[in-house]
């Protein structure tokens, strides 16, 4: 990523993450939209460069991950569904984005799928009517950190943007649905903003494919 949108993401990313602490503020959400923004921008311009169409599909996830952010932000309880629904789509295309695939890395792939289940054993008796859309947004989620690992694109850039993505909405889930966390939105921003970050600088950036 080229030095400008680099600082410009980091900048807005920065202040969001600062503002934070004063949740909630009018019209916080265009804050919070800015550095998705700088993403898309940069991705676009990659895209008109490559033409490639899996590049498509992974500026679509963060598209939907723009609209999740604005809607989780807008209205944290009665768009909290739809919210996540936007952030599901997000993450179908990212996989999608990540085609194709190779079965390896068996014994990490069975770690993700220990920990999506002691996850889900914490917050489940919290869900309430929510626990179906909970239960199939983890899978998803935790889908698109295993594709990360599976892709024949798979680099450090993108695992690390995986794992972060499933740490940030861990951390959401917990807070909301288990045990209140000091400095939520803190964590939870900057693990997002960093998943974010490098599932663009893995997609478009990174050449060689982990061994």
């Amino acid at each position: 990523m080229t030095k400008l949108p680099l600082n410009l993401f980091i900048i807005f990313a920065g202040v969001f993450i600062a503002s934070t602490f004063f949740n909630p503020y009018p019209l916080s959400w265009i804050l919070k939209l800015l550095p998705i923004f700088v993403l898309i921008h940069f991705s676009w311009q990659q895209l008109l460069l490559t033409r490639k169409s899996t590049h498509k599909l992974f500026i679509l996830g963060l598209i939907f991950s723009g609209l999740g952010d604005f809607l989780l932000d807008y209205d944290r309880v009665n768009w909290f569904v739809f919210g996540l629904g936007s952030f599901l789509v997000a993450h179908l295309f990212y996989i999608f984005s990540l085609k194709p695939f190779t079965l390896k890395r068996v014994p990490i792939i069975v770690l993700y799928c220990l920990y999506g289940t002691g996850m889900f054993s914490f917050i489940y008796a919290g869900l309430g009517e929510l626990f179906i859309p909970v239960l199939i947004y983890m899978t998803v989620l935790l889908l698109m950190g295993i594709a990360t690992l599976l892709s024949h694109k798979s680099n450090t850039w993108l695992i690390i943007g995986g794992i972060s993505f499933i740490l940030s909405d861990s951390l959401i889930g917990l807070d909301k649905f288990y045990l209140e966390i000091p400095y939520a939105s803190f964590w939870i921003m900057t693990t997002y903003y960093f998943a974010q970050f490098s599932l663009v600088k893995g997609m478009f950036e990174q050449k060689q494919r982990l061994a």
